[in-house]
């Protein structure tokens, strides 16, 4: 545990903070830990995605094509540029607040008859609503959340055919799939085949991606817009439970100061805490005192968030205490915790409104309060935290 007494983060992810920007570990894959040379890495046009299962997907056959989180290069670069329309936050704020206020308030019209809700799943149904609307994923038959939570379990196994637990996996992935495919996927992309409409899966559509293709997107855009967007909402609703003036300045703020506060929540605990880069040619990251490491072409880049968010020389004095309105150097907020470069998330303004209009909704109901914290657990996939069994009340 941190001994620094201005230390305000709730995640003891058990990794060191500060110390070299970047390092060579014994494995051969280089640790990013300062702001700037995350930076580069994440930008570098000579980097590519690694990590995240990529090894599998590299695997699939060169016909089918790749979810754009596993593309690169030009082709991935157009591709961003032609969904873009759909996370601008004009495009966010007209399309989708609406939404974003009804869900809220159905998930805690929960909480209000019941007097008691486990915030995970009142955050999870908000985050999968939001989402399927951006995707598309608009005719789905009942049960998507628990699908998706068998999609995204706590524990994951290592699928294999030398063992019956590796076997019980490849039929469980293969259920999961199938699962979703036919449920959730297959009724939208036959409504959208019939009838275009302004969404992603319309876009993917008339790129003439298939089925199986769109499957994938969709899978990608689950894991990167419900289910991150349920951790955030937890961390950010445990902080202000447990943080009398926070939870004061919150209530009281306008939306711009709000949205202020959960960015550095953000900062101070990113739900991902590993973004992995594997380098097409030699890149020179800055180091310590003005010089530069050279990572060569081939090997791995890991860069760990947490440190880089908390690195002094972007984020300033006390980097581990909540601050919004700290000033920071060329550090835009929250860091690096929806990533940098071409593989930025897209849906950054998406995850912050809906937890914004969410959170306000929660903290304006009278006598509410902390039941039972969260119990944490880790993703060992992208180092992120998972918040489960926190119970709020209404007293």
């Amino acid at each position: 545990m941190s001994t620094d007494p201005t230390d305000e983060r709730k995640i003891e992810r058990g990794e060191e903070l500060g110390g070299c920007p970047v390092s060579r570990g014994s494995d051969g894959v280089w640790l990013v830990r300062g702001h700037a040379a995350a930076r580069a890495a994440l930008r570098s046009t000579d980097t590519v995605q690694a990590g995240l299962g990529v090894e599998t997907v590299e695997k699939m056959p060169a016909k089918i094509r790749r979810p754009v989180l596993y593309r690169d290069g030009p082709e991935h670069r157009e591709h961003r540029r032609q969904t873009a329309k759909y996370f601008t936050p004009r495009r966010v704020d007209e399309a989708y607040r609406g939404l974003m206020e009804r869900v809220a308030d159905e998930q805690l019209a929960k909480l209000r008859h019941e007097g008691h809700a486990r915030l995970s799943e009142l955050s999870f149904n908000l985050a999968i609503d939001v989402a399927c609307a951006v995707i598309g994923l608009t005719e789905s038959r009942p049960g998507l959340a628990q699908r998706l939570e068998r999609f995204f379990p706590e524990e994951f196994g290592e699928p294999g055919f030398t063992s019956l637990n590796g076997l019980y996996w490849v039929w469980r992935q293969a259920r999961n799939w199938s699962g979703i495919f036919f449920n959730d996927v297959r009724p939208a992309v036959r409504a959208r085949r019939a009838q275009r409409r302004d969404d992603l899966i319309s876009h993917l559509l008339d790129e003439g991606c298939s089925s199986a293709e769109i499957l994938g997107e969709c899978i990608t855009f689950a894991a990167a817009g419900m289910v991150t967007t349920r951790e955030f909402v937890n961390l950010a609703a445990w902080h202000l439970f447990t943080n009398d003036a926070l939870r004061d300045r919150y209530r009281a703020a306008e939306e711009t100061e709000r949205i202020a506060i959960l960015h550095e929540l953000l900062r101070l605990e990113p739900v991902v805490g590993h973004l992995k880069r594997r380098t097409t040619a030699p890149v020179e990251l800055p180091a310590e005192d003005g010089e530069t490491v050279t990572v060569p072409a081939g090997d791995v880049i890991d860069v760990q968030v947490s440190a880089t968010n908390t690195d002094q020389r972007a984020v300033g004095d006390e980097p581990l205490a909540v601050c919004p309105a700290r000033p920071l150097t060329d550090a835009a907020p929250p860091g690096m915790s929806f990533g940098d470069g071409a593989h930025k998330c897209p849906g950054a303004n998406v995850a912050i409104l809906e937890s914004d209009i969410f959170l306000t909704k929660l903290f304006a109901l009278p006598g509410v309060a902390l039941r039972t914290p969260p119990r944490v657990s880790f993703n060992d996939a992208i180092g992120g935290y998972e918040l489960r069994d926190m119970v709020v009340e209404l007293q």
